[in-house]
């Protein structure tokens, strides 16, 4: 290649905040920003392309060390203020436990930095929607973490609504989660905090802003929310062995309304043991046509293709029903989901154009979470305001 038609390159300094954490490690650095570095960067529209490097920032500087001797990365610090300050890394990557997250994101926000992080964004829907103010008002460009929605299970499912395969949406039906086991026995496989309200636990924390943005980006914005929290098991033990009570609900079982009068019904729960495809599927009917989608798979069945059952309880159901559902073929090739948005939001760093996923989405999410809480407490349904920015 001439020297004339050699395409731009760009380079991208990315702080990374908290990747000596399981999700900030396996899916934010190994997965995404160590992936795009490895394949040269991405594309852009113009032709030119964009390559990354990352700060690597934590408490540990023994734990920053060993990681960026295992990947080849020259920069790694203990010192948050120093990287913040420093213009050659341009975006902020938050990675943190909740708790400490929206101190640190004010920070970036001062010091002008385009922000990735994940969610939830805050503790309360009053803070993270003040974050995404002050992101605004700073002209800070801004995105949270939706990866669900790129799991090829959802992408097809996208499709699917997008194509009028279902007519007028009714139901959608959710079931979430596996047996987290207690620690006593058999160490588990979630971390304690989960468990303790106290230190930001609790599968609605955890789990309701995920729902949030699925609901509304596939089915309509959530109107309300009823929802039952429990405790189902008071007594775990930690990393160390050490036994704690449990502070936070391990399961959740939430109502939501939708825009459009779609209803949505989602069990979460670290105590259940899976009786399914996957750990997570929807259920989502129409009056044209269902579908069960997953973490990677989607069956379908059309009307024309319903079984007619009729209730008897004194004689066996002799219906195969499984056998009146098709499966979606896999005709794409689906990539890290984690790795494909952070591809689209530096796309639309680079490129100036706006990003639909920001803090004010990542504040609707909070709000869910905050809501649900609310309303298991006080039994009763709650109404969602819509959130703005003014």
């Amino acid at each position: 290649m001439s020297e004339s038609t050699t395409p731009t390159v760009r380079e991208v300094g990315i702080i990374m905040n908290g990747v000596s954490g399981r999700m900030g490690y396996r899916q934010h650095l190994l997965r995404s920003i160590l992936a795009i570095r490895e394949q040269g960067g991405i594309e852009l529209p113009d032709g030119s392309r964009l390559t990354v490097k990352p700060l690597l920032v934590g408490r540990s500087e023994a734990k920053l060390a060993e990681i960026a001797e295992r990947h080849g990365i020259a920069d790694y610090t203990t010192d948050l203020d120093a990287a913040l300050a420093d213009p050659r890394w341009e975006i902020y990557g938050d990675f943190l436990v909740t708790k400490a997250r929206a101190a640190a994101l004010r920070k970036a926000i001062a010091a002008g930095k385009t922000i990735y992080t994940e969610k939830p964004t805050a503790e309360t829907v009053d803070e993270a929607l003040e974050l995404a103010r002050l992101a605004a008002e700073a002209g800070v460009k801004t995105g949270v973490v939706h990866d669900k929605l790129y799991l090829p299970g959802l992408l097809k499912l996208r499709r699917l609504i997008d194509s009028g395969f279902f007519g007028r949406i009714l139901s959608v039906r959710g079931e979430f989660g596996y047996w987290v086991f207690e620690g006593d026995w058999r160490p588990a496989q979630r971390p304690s905090w989960n468990y303790r309200a106290e230190d930001g636990g609790g599968i609605i924390v955890d789990m309701f802003p995920h729902w949030n943005y699925i609901l509304e980006n596939l089915f309509g914005g959530v109107r309300s929310v009823y929802a039952q929290a429990s405790i189902h098991i008071p007594d775990r033990w930690d990393e160390n062995g050490e036994h704690y009570d449990a502070t936070a609900e391990d399961a959740a079982y939430g109502v939501f309304e939708l825009d459009g009068g779609v209803i949505a019904q989602i069990n979460s729960s670290w105590t259940t043991r899976v009786n399914r495809d996957e750990l997570v599927e929807f259920h989502v009917d129409g009056t044209h046509g269902s579908a069960v989608v997953g973490l990677f798979g989607a069956k379908i069945q059309h009307r024309n293709g319903t079984p007619k059952p009729v209730w008897n309880p004194d004689i066996p159901d002799e219906h195969d029903y499984d056998a009146f559902w098709s499966q979606v073929p896999v005709d794409d090739v689906f990539q890290n989901g984690f790795r494909q948005q952070w591809e689209e939001f530096l796309t639309s760093y680079a490129t100036g154009t706006d990003y639909p996923y920001d803090l004010l989405a990542g504040a609707r999410g909070v709000q869910l979470a905050q809501a649900g809480l609310q309303s298991a407490r006080e039994g009763r349904k709650v109404e969602l305001p819509t959130l703005s920015l003014h």
